[in-house]
């Protein structure tokens, strides 16, 4: 395919998926405002709201700069790479937020256990380290990625982006995080495992938050997995069409699924009786401390 028709390709590709970004955040906060409302704005607030409006409101703004920066809308070099800096960097923080949600998550899923806490953030730290260190070696040095402006016509122009070195540091930057993933999601699947043992031997069924709190442990590792995956082999050269599929998803399926782990956990325990009230870790103490067996605490404030 020539030059410019190839060009040109890419900015129709990189226009749509822009738009499907843009509508698929907008269709997913409408359909969780009301919910937002019911449990974040009209109680009273905890640690928990505000790291559920931080997980919402901060992804929908890399998500949203992230769908604009490129072909649908004009911007010199100097500025589209000053916004793909921030969104890339804006991306790292939020997979961070993510990992603190589930580390807090964790902690209730294991009776406030400290040892766990302790672990889970002593082995975070090095892994947010991680994520500094490949944002400034991989992300923003212009001899590892740079920005250029295609032209097509007078009118029709847009900024896209040029990798100069390949997937392999990207590929090893990824395995620790993937590591520290599957630790977070086979201990959450070991609480789960001894949790239903104790429910068999008393004949009750299963607490539904710890099994949708361990759910919702899967399906983020499996996410993350998958975006780990999808940004290593952005440094491959991929065929446009793929190029631009991987950006959809890294683009919106993290921005989704991060707040719904919170708010459906509230959803769910608004249609359960819950007869006691928690003061210490508002939200979370009632799915984990000693059950009063089929009655499930729960603090209205959350």
């Amino acid at each position: 395919m020539p030059g410019l028709e190839e060009s040109l390709y890419a900015l129709i590709w990189n226009n749509n998926i822009s738009v499907a970004s843009i509508t698929l955040i907008s269709y997913e906060y409408m359909l969780q405002f009301e919910k937002e409302i019911v449990f974040v704005w009209e109680r009273q607030w905890s640690a928990m709201s505000y790291l559920y409006l931080v997980a919402r409101y901060f992804g929908i703004v890399i998500a949203i700069i992230g769908a604009i920066w490129g072909g649908l809308v004009d911007m010199s070099e100097a500025v589209s790479y000053g916004i793909f800096l921030s969104v890339q960097w804006g991306f790292s923080v939020y997979l961070c937020l993510a990992k603190v949600i589930l580390i807090w998550r964790l902690y209730a899923l294991c009776n406030q256990s400290k040892r766990i806490l302790y672990i889970s953030l002593g082995l975070f730290l090095p892994i947010l380290a991680l994520y500094i260190a490949v944002d400034i070696f991989l992300w923003s040095r212009p001899s590892a990625i740079s920005m250029q402006e295609i032209i097509i016509t007078a009118n029709i122009k847009y900024c896209t982006y040029f990798f100069h070195v390949g997937p392999m540091p990207a590929v090893y930057a990824s395995i620790p995080v993937i590591c520290y993933d599957i630790f977070l999601a086979v201990l959450a699947i070991a609480v789960l495992v001894k949790h239903r043992r104790e429910r068999k031997e008393l004949k009750t069924r299963p607490n539904a938050y710890v099994v949708m709190i361990v759910r919702y442990h899967v399906i983020y590792f499996v996410l993350n997995l998958a975006t780990q995956i999808f940004l290593a082999i952005m440094w491959a050269n991929l065929p446009t069409v793929v190029m631009y599929l991987v950006q959809l998803f890294n683009g919106t399926a993290p921005f989704i699924i991060v707040p719904r782990v919170i708010i459906s956990i509230w959803e769910t325990h608004a249609s359960d009786t819950c007869v006691h009230v928690s003061t210490t870790f508002e939200d979370c103490i009632c799915w984990t401390s000693p059950p009063m067996w089929e009655q499930y605490e729960m603090d209205p404030r959350v």
